[in-house]
């Protein structure tokens, strides 16, 4: 934690790689949902190897609301049997996108 009285002002981003049983089960749109409720921005999108990856930027508070959203299973139907975390620098991300 920083010791900078502003730090939680400043923005993060952090990938987030997401296995288990989280493709054809709207994980994708259920986080765009999850974090324009938060005001996080960046994409997700499924990866050929069966995992969902989200790339979130926003406040820290934000950010960790979308992941521990993601860590605690997503939607209903799916079933989250591994998360990946880091951080990264975050790119001023306008937006929050589904890619495809």
């Amino acid at each position: 934690m920083s010791d900078d009285p502003t730090a939680a002002d400043h923005p993060i981003a952090r990938r987030v790689i997401v296995s288990g049983r989280v493709q054809g089960v709207f994980f994708r749109a259920s986080t765009r949902r999850e974090a324009s409720r938060h005001g996080v921005h960046g994409w997700v999108r499924n990866r050929d190897d069966g995992r969902v990856e989200a790339h979130l930027e926003g406040s820290p508070v934000a950010v960790e609301a979308v992941e521990s959203w993601m860590r605690s299973g997503g939607p209903p139907s799916a079933r989250v049997d591994g998360v990946d975390a880091s951080d990264l620098v975050p790119e001023s991300v306008a937006d929050f996108r589904v890619r495809h």
